[in-house]
């Protein structure tokens, strides 16, 4: 990324200084260690701070149009960059607070051990001090430090009320089970062990009710829930899951002209055309850049016919930018006629397409410049949008912004449909279902599993169409990063697919320097296409683990992939959108039994 300006602080009241803990990559803010999220600093653990504590007076502003309108936000901001001598940057808090220490096995808060001043030291022994493993949460985002006193008094009639002993912890170190790990009170109590301190209503049993703590949100004033906590390992994937947005870039709100009116929209769609010549000339002078009335009508008339999220569910207001970007990578803009801020060029391929014609592709599009956004919107602990329609969002900041952190991707694709009369008579196929419809039960069994509430759980996206699509996309990757010298990771899947859409895009999702130098594009000429396809198809033939891999009745977690694992299929998780399930290479090539199972059966030596 490159770096903010030079900060100018030269009036006012000079700023407070904290100390630096640690340090991740912007893009990590949304993805991995967003607010709320749990962050290890050496032998340190803390959260990351609501965005209302960020000072971003000079982080960089992203725009992007559609998608601030869905999300009911002016704009978008990159988490604040800082270095050894700055004062801002992403704050975050102790947590948990709860410690002990591994010498003398003392366990209590933090602030109870006397450590010296900028140090995370036990008062007596000076060791460095260990942050609690187990945490509590709850399905509505509360965060809260785990009961020991609670559960090592559990069964010995001491009441609710301190027993006031000290506490200690200790691991026996015979095995890496809960067993070995050993909490005890030096009022006498025997020691016990935290097994079974994860069953669902282990705490319930305590009776421990959800406390309704925000330890993100500083002062926050503790909330009435009715939540049952459950308890958590601090580095569980469950304790943060962030609930990510994206939205690529596409005419007329791609320009660079765009770019630079998008801070004057508010003014200018309220003016008539002579008003509007007058700003615009003031405007060109001021920015040096020449402006036209008609770009200005083309703007406001693409937002009229943007997805306005009042007017539905915000599901399908998603849906709906899928459908608006899906219909721009069919039509493309030419990189001629455009300046050189333009952020969406797509292209048809110099050569004919025909060649990809018996593998029932149908117009294959380079995309030699796109541009990604992504914003983290809030984020859910305990249940997760793939296993609860009614999941709880937690807020990023204790007051209403004006603004959402995100990051951008500068990058390039190939973009490529597949004939959709020849998937539906495909689909049609009695075996081609049955394989379709056993992920989706157990897809949909899954989800009932973890939900709390079993009939309020989203609809599963598994169809045939869909599986075949999801599945082509990995093993295309896979074979582009064979091919092409991209690694896995840096590829990432884009799936349009509903009754009316059956197309994929396969981006470079860093920007980085495997980012945006022309290398995938080459792929997608139609003849290195088609033997990057008929080279991908062969490869899913045959799998290390077959015929295990092959004839499964159901894979992975829950049981939602068929004839799919690491050895064949599956990628790195930030590739994929739903997180490497729903994928069956049997719908791409058949089975030893059934070979008319597989879209692509018959073509070439698949």
């Amino acid at each position: 990324m490159t770096p903010p300006p030079r900060r100018r602080r030269s009036t006012g009241a000079p700023e407070r200084s904290y100390p630096r803990r640690g340090s991740v990559r912007r893009a990590q803010m949304i993805t991995t260690y967003g607010v709320g999220s749990l962050v290890a600093v050496d032998n340190e653990s803390f959260i990351v701070s609501g965005i209302d504590s960020w000072n971003v007076s000079e982080a960089p502003t992203i725009r992007e149009n559609r998608l601030e309108r869905v999300l009911g936000v002016r704009s978008f901001k990159l988490p604040p960059a800082s270095d050894d001598t700055s004062r801002d940057g992403v704050h975050v808090r102790r947590f948990p607070l709860w410690h002990s220490c591994p010498n003398c096995h003392a366990l209590q808060p933090v602030a109870r051990f006397n450590s010296p001043p900028g140090k995370n030291e036990c008062g007596d022994c000076d060791e460095e001090l260990v942050p609690s493993r187990f945490v509590m949460a709850c399905a509505h985002g509360h965060l809260d430090d785990f009961p020991y006193w609670k559960w090592a008094h559990r069964g010995n009639g001491s009441g609710a009320g301190p027993c006031g002993g000290e506490m200690r912890l200790r691991s026996t170190g015979k095995t890496s089970s809960l067993r070995s790990i050993l909490v005890s009170c030096s009022c006498g109590i025997p020691e016990v062990s935290m097994e079974g301190a994860f069953r669902s209503a282990a705490l319930a049993d305590l009776k421990v009710l959800c406390r309704g703590k925000r330890p993100w949100l500083g002062n926050a004033p503790d909330e009435d829930c009715s939540e049952r906590p459950r308890t958590l390992q601090r580095g569980s994937s469950v304790v943060w899951q962030p609930i990510v947005r994206t939205a690529l870039s596409i005419p007329p709100h791609s320009s660079g002209q765009a770019s630079r009116l998008e801070p004057h929209m508010d003014d200018l769609r309220t003016m008539d055309d002579d008003a509007m010549k007058v700003y615009l000339r003031v405007l060109a002078i001021q920015l040096k850049y020449e402006f036209s009335v008609e770009a200005v009508r083309a703007l406001i008339a693409a937002e009229s016919r943007g997805v306005d999220p009042d007017q539905g569910q915000e599901d399908s207001a998603f849906h709906e930018l899928r459908r608006q970007e899906y219909k721009t990578l069919i039509v493309g803009q030419p990189e001629s006629g455009t300046d050189h801020e333009e952020q969406f060029v797509c292209e048809p391929p110099r050569s004919s397409a025909s060649v990809l014609h018996p593998y029932g592709v149908v117009g294959p599009m380079l995309v030699k410049r796109l541009r990604e956004v992504r914003v983290l919107k809030a984020f859910s602990r305990v249940d997760t949008p793939e296993t609860n329609t009614d999941v709880h969002e937690a807020e990023l900041s204790l007051a209403p912004t004006d603004w959402l952190p995100a990051m951008e991707v500068q990058g390039e694709g190939v973009f490529l449909r597949l004939d959709e009369e020849r998937v539906d008579e495909w689909a049609r196929n009695t075996a081609v279902a049955a394989r379709a419809d056993r992920l989706r039960a157990n897809h949909l069994r899954l989800m009932r599993e973890r939900a709390k509430d079993s009939a309020n759980v989203p609809d599963s996206p598994a169809s045939p169409r869909m599986v075949l699509l999801h599945t082509l996309a990995h093993v295309l990757i896979n074979e582009w990063s064979l091919d092409g010298g991209y690694p896995a990771a840096s590829l990432r899947e884009r799936l349009y697919v509903d009754d009316s859409m059956a197309g994929l895009l396969i981006s470079t999702a860093t920007s980085d320097s495997a980012g945006s130098l022309g290398g995938l594009v080459a792929q997608g000429e139609p003849d290195k296409l088609a033997a990057s396809l008929r080279s991908a198809l062969i490869r899913a033939q045959w799998c290390s683990a077959d015929p295990l891999c092959v004839e499964s009745e159901g894979g992975g977690v829950g049981g939602i992939n068929l004839a799919a694992c690491h050895a064949c299929v599956l990628l790195p998780e930030t590739s994929c959108e739903h997180y490497n399930g729903l994928l069956d290479r049997a719908l791409l090539i058949g089975t030893p039994e059934d070979p008319s199972v597989g879209f692509f059966a018959g073509v070439g030596q698949v």
